[in-house]
């Protein structure tokens, strides 16, 4: 499967603001955008003034490291988006707020989305008590997120049990017994990233 391999720090310095990439190293003096703002390469201190297509294209690119999706798949979603009824943005940013990693990553179970990521790949997960290791899943109303049993002794699920976590309206986290079920269907208001999904829907309008 393609993914994405080189720094994430450095995707953050090309949008130009944090994305919250490395979870807990993003809220430290440790930042690149706090130690170097300008974007990576020889070139990055230069003003460029963008023409609409420019502003819609780092549109895209910045909700695509949001969600550590390559192009393909991002496509894919948004044709399944525009294909269902309703507002083609908000459909599209629900389906990728109901990736099985961005679940977990949601729920508290893991630091940033890249985190949630590698647990969901290494087997830590199930969804509705069967074995899930594949972060594309889609979860829907009703649906269960739960450590495995084997791993719920491992000393970073350990740690979590003790910890709160703020989660958003359309999940319930059981910290203590560590699992998570999706009670709503993620609507707009809940989806708190700086994204104006528009400026996507009007790049693959074209």
């Amino acid at each position: 499967m393609a993914r994405y391999t080189g720094p994430s720090c450095r995707q953050c310095r090309r949008e130009g603001m944090k994305l919250y990439l490395k979870g807990e190293r993003c809220y430290t003096d440790k930042c690149a955008i706090s130690r170097r703002g300008k974007p990576p390469g020889q070139h990055g201190g230069r003003r460029i003034k963008l023409s609409s297509y420019g502003i819609q294209l780092r549109e895209k690119q910045k909700v695509k490291r949001y969600y550590g999706i390559l192009e393909t798949q991002f496509r894919n979603y948004y044709e399944k988006a525009a294909n269902m009824p309703g507002i083609t943005g908000e459909n599209f940013l629900r389906l990728l707020e109901s990736r099985l990693d961005n679940v977990v990553y949601r729920l508290g179970f893991a630091s940033s989305r890249k985190e949630a990521r590698q647990l969901v790949r290494h087997g830590h997960f199930t969804l509705n008590g069967h074995k899930a290791d594949i972060p594309s899943i889609i979860v829907n109303v009703g649906d269960v997120v739960e450590v495995k049993e084997k791993s719920k002794n491992s000393p970073k699920f350990k740690e979590l049990k003790e910890r709160s976590v703020n989660a958003p309206k359309w999940l319930e986290a059981d910290m203590e017994n560590l699992k998570g079920k999706v009670v709503a269907a993620p609507t707009r208001e809940d989806i708190d990233l700086p994204i104006e999904e528009h400026l996507i829907v009007e790049l693959y309008s074209k």
